[in-house]
Parts: C-alpha cells; structure tokens; sequence
C-alpha cells in the first residue's frame, strides 16, 4: 500500500468533518479503528450530541500521475496496464502472481513517491525492466524485446551482449544468439 505523509497544513486542508448521520452535529468521539484486509479504516463512532453510535470507513485516495508517452501524449498512470504487461512477460515462466503483483505494487509506490505530476513512459519502462531483471531473464528479455523496438536481429543480440545473460549452452546443438565472425 502507498504511503502518503500528511503534513498539519494539508491536513487541515484535505480534512471534513464527519457529520452524526442521525442529529447532524460535527462533534464526535472514535471508540475503535481497525484496519481492513483492504487496506481501509474503518472506525466506530459516537456523537457527542445525540450519543448514537455508527461506523465509518475510510479509503485512502491515491491520484497518480499522468506518463508522458514518446509522441507527447499523456495518459494517467495505470498500476493495471503495468500488471498486463508483466503477466505477458512472465507468461509460462515460474512466476508466482504473488511476485507479479508485488513488482506492479513497487513499481506504482516508486511512481508515486518520486512526487511529480508527469513521468515519462521511458522511465517507467526502465523501471519495468529493473525489476524483470531481478525476477527472471526470460520475462525480462521478452518485455525488453517489445518494449524496446530494435531495427534488426543484430541490434537485439548486441542489446542481450551488454546484459551479459549468458544464453549458450555448450553441450545444445542450438545455435548461439552472437553474431558469428569469420
């Protein structure tokens, strides 16, 4: 879950008062608060007008900002379009989607705590790449592949140079993905 600082200046700003549902009054004391699997508060409550007792829950609102794209569009940030893309990477690879949604979850707190309105798409690609290549080569050479666009097969296997996987097997009849000099 995102973590958000509230200093006292916005939180004065970005509080309301929670009005009694019954008499109307602002004025209320908290006698529980609980934390729920989905990450929102709720609280039991009593109005100190009418002495009733009711419940709240509170949800953080989280607003992302929006990715600048190669051709200067800009789209909102989409923590699901990110989890779409890594379950096509990691698809058929011993990926837990468990491991899935914690790369998508880092990815969007990172986004988040850089505290701008705008990334550009390149570094949220960027991003993407660093955590693939943690978590396995082939997820992150199939997103680097399509992420990345090459003009030919040998700008490709130079890019798989410089990220020293190591691809041949000595013992397979397979050829190698380096380009062959005579």
């Amino acid at each position: 879950m995102p973590s958000l600082v509230l200093t006292p200046s916005r939180m004065a700003s970005s509080f309301q008062s929670m009005k009694c549902p019954f008499c109307g009054q602002t004025e209320d004391r908290v006698l529980d608060t609980r934390v729920q699997k989905d990450g929102s508060i709720r609280r039991r409550r009593e109005c100190l007008g009418c002495k009733a007792r009711y419940s709240t829950q509170e949800t953080l609102i989280v607003d992302y900002p929006f990715v600048v794209k190669k051709d200067g569009r800009r789209e909102p940030f989409s923590k699901e379009k990110i989890l779409s893309g890594l379950e096509k990477a990691c698809q058929k690879r011993p990926v837990s989607h468990a491991q899935i949604e914690a790369v998508a979850e880092r990815i969007a707190s990172w986004v988040i705590n850089r505290g701008e309105t705008e990334v550009p798409a390149r570094l949220v690609g960027k991003r993407v790449i660093a955590e693939l290549k943690a978590l396995d080569d082939v997820a992150y050479v199939r997103f680097a592949s399509v992420y990345r666009t090459f003009k030919d097969v040998q700008e490709f296997v130079d890019s798989l140079d410089d990220l020293e996987l190591d691809f041949v097997d000595s013992n397979s009849p397979q050829l190698t993905l380096k380009p062959l000099n005579p």
